[in-house]
């Protein structure tokens, strides 16, 4: 692998899976900047944690992914980027003639802008250290919709595309940028959309699970963190240095359908 050494930046990384991300990536060498708009005692703690547990450099630095100039300040305070994993992300759910403007604007601004301004941020400290690598969480939803989710769907669609013109932009460079499009994955996030989704169709939490969240995944699964961070770490190998604006999913099977 070709990341000891190296400084990974991941966004919504105290929980969850940016988390899971930032453990792998700490596990294989990389100094690592962990972030959320949070800036407690608990998240510092998590910093140490994964220093004294890995023996790199672990650091926590406070940004809003909703606020374009704290979403630049993240690169420019980690003072250097060779890894840029951009997975901060919310999510609700309602039908689009109901949706809530200040949700579709934070899931906007969150979910897909926080990525222009993070990578915009990186690629010239990317070009000057001779290398780098960008992974965007996206989702399966990148390349799918569903109901109820007009904000969500339409980041990660474009997440997907912007993607896609990075990748191009970077061809000829040490540079490559992808997409990952998990299914679901078993986090605080989608655990907090399983009510939601209950009252939406007027069903058990249970039965929203199997119904509706893995309707679609046709692994009746989730995805674990692991996968995805196991994903991530490819994508910043030697072995995928070929493989640049482009989509992977992990997804049990959902996109093939």
């Amino acid at each position: 692998m070709s990341v000891k050494g190296r400084t990974a930046i991941i966004t919504g990384s105290n929980s969850g899976i940016g988390l899971g991300i930032a453990e792998e990536m700490a596990r294989a060498g990389a100094n690592v900047v962990l972030n959320s708009f949070t800036d407690s005692d608990e998240d510092h703690a998590l910093a140490r944690r994964i220093a004294e547990e890995t023996g790199v450099q672990v650091r926590y630095i406070k940004a809003d992914m909703s606020k374009p100039e704290e979403c630049r300040a993240l690169i420019e305070q980690a003072g250097a980027c060779d890894i840029l994993v951009n997975n901060a992300g919310i999510q609700h759910v309602a039908p689009i003639d109901e949706f809530p403007q200040d949700k579709w604007d934070a899931i906007i601004a969150i979910n897909m802008n926080s990525a222009f301004h993070t990578t915009a941020a990186a690629l010239p400290l990317m070009r000057k250290a001779g290398w780098g690598r960008i992974v965007n969480i996206a989702s399966a939803h990148g390349l799918r919709a569903s109901p109820y989710k007009a904000a969500y769907v339409t980041a990660k669609h474009g997440v997907v595309g912007m993607t896609k013109t990075v990748g191009l932009e970077t061809a000829k460079e040490p540079i490559t940028c992808n997409a990952v499009c998990p299914g679901y994955v078993l986090t605080p996030l989608v655990e907090a959309q399983i009510p939601d989704t209950a009252r939406q169709y007027g069903i058990s939490e249970d039965a929203a699970i199997e119904q509706v969240i893995l309707a679609k995944q046709p692994s009746k699964d989730f995805v674990t963190v692991e996968q995805l961070a196991g994903t991530v770490l490819y994508l910043c190998s030697d072995a995928a240095a070929q493989v640049t604006g482009t989509t992977i999913s992990v997804d049990g099977g959902w996109s093939a359908q």
